[in-house]
């Protein structure tokens, strides 16, 4: 059972199962063959449909919302800010709330950052970082133009637009794009212990195989070209919440200093407090060169992101041209700033990552409780709030399902139906780049433990339903 079917007269089939004629809409949907659930209103962890049925909102989206939905304070500022000054630009003004954020964003991580750029999605805070990182190389005295290249890892996703799309090894995201792509981007095996450790293999063997595999890639392009390797420290959609292993990012960290290169560590979506700690790259032990943020960071109020770089890029930059060569109309935001101030302020004030770490501990729990024995779950992995199910065919040997029987996707749509109505974020790729499918679930900072009792009991009979009842019921 699906909740959206294509249907190829050009009608669809609704949640009711029932067909109805193509809704003529004008919007450039994800989908041109689907009817879409009309969202009314969102308040706490539910969305409310025009009909009024309440979804619970497991994912927060994609990993966005993270103080749940309807927040008054959130409110209150964007409006005031959208009374006082809506707009501002960038060549010739700064407002005061860009000035907090970014004030706020630095000291969050002790002085270990020094400058944060406001931007309005992590795509295009992924661009910046790439640009940034070349200017470095370009200011850098003497300056070393001929670093053009970037060593980022398969399964890996850092964006939509041509640059972050490049960088990235989301096959299925890249595939129609790649004649577009720059082809000074190489990738490297992600650490990704479910299936790509060797049987036997200690987490320190792992490490130092992976960490081989990226000095070898260095040495393969010329170590004298490379400006940045480029990871995730929690990889999210391209793999479903896969953390590395112990002493990973301090190997990969070494190799880059060892050739001179830069960190650039994705945190769009597993940073911002998603993971247990505001940044994610704190429960590593290593700190970037250049960080990206997003999602969690202004929590779905409004679109804003950003980028963060520490003081040794940022000091290269000021002591040379001292002008960062890019920008964007809307890049800091006042309304944008205004919502995720407020949405670090409120995280902040009422202690949530502390909520966030336990009940991220109960989430682990129940899900590897409920679960870990199922036929077809073949891991159950993640960290704080952001976790992630892949779903096998055969446990055994760990072999994916066939990219046409779209199974996450399949399983997330289910959920959206009025027997289940839950959401969740449901992801391809894991297996291999474009098999293995899994589901991500990133409840809000907030949410309590009888929520997240819900949520396991609910997802895990959501799971049990589609195995049991639908094609691949054995």
């Amino acid at each position: 059972m699906v909740l959206l079917t294509r249907v190829d007269s050009g009608s669809s089939i609704g949640v009711n199962g029932n067909m109805r004629a193509e809704t003529k809409s004008a919007v450039f949907h994800r989908h041109l063959n689907r009817d879409f659930l009309p969202l009314a209103k969102s308040e706490g962890n539910y969305l409310i449909l025009e009909d009024g049925r309440e979804v619970f909102d497991a994912s927060g989206g994609a990993a966005v919302g993270c103080i749940g939905w309807g927040n008054k304070q959130v409110a209150g500022a964007i409006m005031k800010q959208v009374l006082d000054a809506p707009y501002c630009a960038s060549i010739y003004y700064t407002t005061r709330v860009q000035e907090e954020l970014c004030r706020a964003l630095v000291d969050s991580t002790s002085g270990k950052m020094a400058r944060a750029y406001i931007v309005n999605s992590g795509s295009e805070a992924m661009e910046a970082a790439l640009k940034l990182a070349r200017q470095y190389f370009v200011e850098l005295k003497p300056s070393q133009p001929q670093r053009t290249r970037f060593i980022a890892r398969n399964q890996s996703y850092h964006g939509t637009t041509l640059g972050a799309l490049a960088i990235g090894g989301h096959q299925y995201r890249r595939s129609n794009f790649e004649p577009l792509l720059m082809k000074n981007a190489s990738k490297v095996s992600p650490c990704f212990a479910f299936r790509g450790k060797f049987p036997g293999e200690t987490d320190e063997d792992y490490v130092n195989r992976l960490a081989k595999e990226l000095d070898d890639e260095f040495q393969r392009v010329g170590p004298e070209t490379v400006c940045a390797f480029v990871a995730e420290p929690v990889v999210g959609a391209a793999l479903g919440c896969v953390p590395a292993v112990p002493g990973y990012f301090k190997a990969v960290r070494a190799v880059c200093q060892k050739y001179g290169a830069l960190l650039i560590l994705d945190e769009v979506m597993c940073g911002m407090g998603r993971t247990g700690t505001l940044h994610a790259w704190e429960q590593e032990g290593v700190v970037p060169d250049i960080q990206t943020i997003g999602k969690a960071l202004g929590g779905g109020y409004q679109p804003v992101a950003g980028v963060l770089a520490n003081p040794r890029v940022i000091n290269v930059i000021r002591d040379g041209t001292s002008a960062f060569v890019h920008g964007h109309t809307y890049q800091g935001q006042p309304t944008s700033c205004a919502a995720a101030l407020e949405v670090q302020r409120i995280i902040r004030e009422e202690g949530l990552l502390s909520n966030v770490r336990e009940m991220g501990t109960l989430l682990s729990e129940l899900l590897k409780t409920r679960l870990g024995d199922h036929p077809n779950v073949g891991d159950i992995r993640g960290r704080g709030l952001f976790w992630g199910i892949e779903f096998v065919a055969d446990k055994q040997n760990l072999t994916p399902f066939p990219v046409d029987a779209h199974v996450a996707m399949e399983i997330s749509e289910l959920g959206l139906t009025e027997e289940y109505s839950i959401s969740v974020y449901p992801g391809a790729g894991s297996a291999d780049g474009i098999r293995g499918d899994h589901i991500i679930i990133a409840p809000a900072y907030n949410v309590t433990s009888k929520e997240i009792e819900m949520i396991v009991a609910t997802f895990g009979r959501l799971v049990d339903d589609f195995f049991a009842n639908g094609k691949f019921a054995s």
